[in-house]
């Protein structure tokens, strides 16, 4: 990341399908976990990006990252992650 703040309005949308872990659920620029913390461990999911205030009111902690929670709330770089239900994933087409 360039350390520059997200366009304006612009949302994204990424998936996961191989899970992730990430060092920070509140710092988007962390490589490793803070003192005392943990990496974020997830499955498979589905991100949406730059999000703004559109999902206020979601779980903003990783404290179980099987339902929607934003990640880096509070930054120009909010993101909201979720998980498919198990008939969704990998499902073809």
């Amino acid at each position: 990341m360039g350390h520059t703040d997200p366009a304006k309005d612009k949302m994204g949308l990424g998936d996961m399908l191989a899970g992730g872990s990430d060092a920070s659920n509140t710092d988007p620029f962390a490589t490793v976990p803070h003192t005392g913390d943990k990496w974020v461990e997830t499955g498979p999911h589905m991100m949406l990006f730059n999000i703004g205030t559109r999902f206020d009111g979601y779980p903003t902690t990783a404290a179980d990252t099987k339902v929607p929670y934003v990640m880096f709330h509070g930054t120009p770089w909010r993101g909201t992650s979720t998980r498919p239900s198990p008939s969704q994933r990998f499902r073809r087409t």
